[in-house]
């Protein structure tokens, strides 16, 4: 049975418990939190070690073959491109698009997140290397140490054969553990789609955020099925780009019911090499960077809640001076959420009322009660970003070996 198929499955089932045996009471809920996140924390488990030596491998080969410039130059190219164009479109819809306004609240603001980008360079490099191997949240310091590794492993082969033999077989050995999880992660996505189920009909019961619902909605359907593909076809010359959408399936369940984009990388990984036949030099390059920088899809959401926060407290109209600048604090913060990977773009949301000042220091508030559902958007539109824009990678450093569409996963 196709894995999506299975995620499928406990989806639907999760989706008849909050219908029909949904939780109402406080302990109800409790119990349904913890049981979300133990299932977090299963789908989560493997993934740190197989990235490690994976991505150590990696780049032993792709230095030891003189592919490493070229694939880190086409990575970083696609992530920014995507980020940018993503930003504008969630922009460009909340600016032409007038969304019902959100009832101004209330509610004090409370402690906030306020993003500092030393701190996020003190924890790249800690006080040892092997602290590395520990955060599974901020997954860029175990990269780095992973790379540094490997390149360091490539500069003198014959001294590191030995090592490198283990850390390839150890990156196999972890590989099939993290496919085991991916396997039983399917009973769990009955858990995380009930709780999103709750949260989905918080949201819309309500009835103010249902205007920007919608017009995420619309902007996912545009990316996945029209600027996507057609990128493919631009790009790769790919006769049949919906092939990359049908490999996409389970990545994007998991990312936009779970909101999680570290749990959506370890079934990229897998998608990415059986599906799509990315090979693992570059699958183990590329997806773990698009999971730590390319949120494109988290700038999409933080431009057009920032635009509909300040709509909702003014009638008057956004001089262009400020849609500049929600386009580059958008663009900039999406690159700052590396050690957020669950709830980045309401934090993000919530420094740029901070830095905006002028009386909306607490406009991030009219967000909060739909915060799981637009973050759901923004992890489901980073998963396919991930996923189109590893499989252009390996297209254009030619390490990829086409799959037939009836081997996919």
């Amino acid at each position: 049975m196709r894995i999506w198929l299975k995620y499928l499955i406990g989806i639907a089932i999760g989706l008849v418990f909050a219908l029909f045996l949904s939780p109402m009471t406080v302990k109800g809920q409790a119990v349904l939190n913890f049981i979300v996140e133990i299932a977090v924390r299963f789908g989560r488990y493997s993934l740190l070690p197989v990235m490690f030596f994976s991505v150590s491998v990696s780049f032993f080969k792709l230095r030891d073959e003189k592919l490493l410039a070229s694939t880190a130059a086409w990575t970083f190219a696609v992530i920014l491109a995507s980020s940018f164009a993503l930003m504008l479109l969630g922009l460009v819809s909340a600016l032409i698009i007038n969304l019902p306004r959100i009832p101004i609240t209330t509610e004090k603001a409370s402690e906030t997140v306020i993003f500092a980008w030393q701190t996020l360079l003190t924890k790249l490099f800690p006080y040892s290397g092997f602290e590395s191997l520990i955060d599974g949240a901020y997954l860029l310091p175990c990269f780095v140490f992973a790379g540094l590794a490997g390149a360091g492993a490539a500069s003198d082969k014959n001294a590191s054969k030995a090592a490198v033999g283990i850390f390839d077989s150890l990156s196999k050995v972890f590989y099939i553990v993290l496919s085991f999880f991916i396997e039983v992660f399917a009973v769990g996505m009955i858990a995380v789609m009930c709780r999103w189920t709750l949260d989905f009909i918080a949201a819309v019961g309500s009835g103010v955020y249902n205007g920007l619902l919608i017009m995420l909605t619309a902007d996912l359907l545009l990316v996945a099925f029209v600027i996507y593909p057609l990128t493919l076809r631009i790009l790769c010359h790919e006769m049949h780009p919906y092939r990359v959408l049908y490999a996409s399936i389970c990545p994007f369940l998991v990312a936009f019911f779970s909101g999680d984009t570290n749990l959506a990388l370890a079934t990229s990984l897998r998608h990415g090499k059986e599906s799509l036949g990315i090979r693992r030099r570059v699958n183990a390059f590329s997806f773990p960077l698009f999971a730590i920088f390319g949120r494109g899809g988290a700038a999409l959401v933080q431009a057009a809640g920032f635009v509909l926060i300040l709509r909702s407290y003014s009638s008057l109209g956004i001089p262009m001076l400020d849609v500049m600048w929600i386009a580059g604090v958008s663009f900039a913060l999406s690159f700052a959420l590396a050690e957020i990977p669950m709830g980045g773009p309401f934090a993000a949301i919530t420094s740029m009322c901070l830095l905006y000042g002028r009386g909306f220091e607490s406009g991030y508030l009219l967000l909060k009660n739909a915060v799981p559902v637009i973050c759901a958007y923004a992890a489901g539109i980073d998963a396919l970003t991930a996923m189109f824009g590893s499989y252009i990678i390996a297209v254009k450093t030619k390490t990829i070996h086409h799959q037939e569409l009836r081997k996919f996963i």
